[in-house]
């Protein structure tokens, strides 16, 4: 699940600034950019956006700088020496004009560097206290997400409920056509061997069981069933969520392996076309 999330507070002369940003993934991957200043703290930081956000690609980045009236600002002397030097003598080489040359030279980005902001316990405790901010907004953002989430994955459960029980109407027509067929085949074999008139009725009663899928239609509502408990829990439910939709699939695709009935085939893939959808939301979910 996407989220995000900012906070900004001002500690003395410095403005501390927070930026968070989240992805779906199946581990924790956290990035973290700290000040120099708060290095030390990166096993604290880390700490606390794990137990907070638990998983996904998290990248969680911390400024500390000095407003512009407070920055301190500092030439680095030697490297100046070094360029104004090899530029000199360049310039005296190919005989070029050196009138403006110191100027030109202190235009360098690289030699004009800002000091390094000194971060104190206060500091320290301002961070800590932004960070769980924005990593409040970054769970709050995830539980809208979430809302949005959960109510179409129980859309498509109950699709997938309504195909099945749609299934009902059409199993008396497909067993009447599969008894019809089945008696032709056994008389048939019965013309050809003079078996007993029992075999008639061992092999009714052979093809009627491998072709009943009252037990697969139980099971299939039950997982249903189960798929909603689970995602009304407060805690983190997508993996089990993942495994009891494979469950579904399975009852599906041995509903569909048993059918042997145009229409009830037809269910079966508006019931695998449901359950694919879900399974690809449920990436998303924790």
């Amino acid at each position: 699940m996407t989220g995000f999330g900012k906070s900004q507070a001002v500690v003395g002369l410095k403005t501390l600034t927070i930026d968070i940003r989240a992805l779906n993934s199946k581990q924790l991957d956290l990035n973290l950019r700290l000040p120099q200043a708060f290095r030390e703290k990166e096993g604290e930081v880390r700490n606390l956006v794990s137990g907070m956000l638990e998983r996904g690609k998290i990248d969680v980045f911390v400024s500390l700088k000095s407003t512009a009236s407070a920055a301190g600002v500092s030439l680095n002397t030697e490297a100046l020496k070094i360029r104004f030097a090899s530029l000199k003598a360049l310039a005296l080489e190919i005989g070029a004009d050196t009138t403006h040359l110191f100027s030109d030279v202190l235009r360098f980005p690289d030699l004009m560097q800002e000091e390094e902001t000194e971060a104190g316990d206060e500091d320290w405790k301002q961070v800590h206290t932004s960070l769980q901010e924005a990593l409040k907004q970054v769970d709050q953002f995830r539980l809208d997400e979430g809302r949005g989430l959960s109510s179409e994955l129980m859309d498509r459960v109950s699709n997938i409920e309504q195909f099945l029980e749609s299934i009902t109407p059409h199993e008396e027509s497909r067993m009447v056509h599969v008894r019809a067929r089945l008696k032709q085949k056994i008389d048939e074999l019965l013309a050809q061997t003079e078996s007993s008139a029992n075999r008639f009725e061992e092999e009714m009663i052979y093809f009627m069981e491998k072709l009943d899928i009252s037990e697969e239609k139980q099971r299939l509502r039950a997982h249903c069933s189960y798929f909603r408990e689970t995602a009304a829990e407060h805690t983190a439910s997508g993996r089990k969520l993942a495994f009891i939709s494979q469950e579904m699939g399975r009852e599906i695709n041995t509903i569909g392996s048993k059918a042997n009935h145009a229409e009830m085939q037809k269910l079966v893939v508006l019931m695998k076309d449901e359950l694919e959808k879900i399974k690809e939301q449920l990436n998303n979910v924790l």
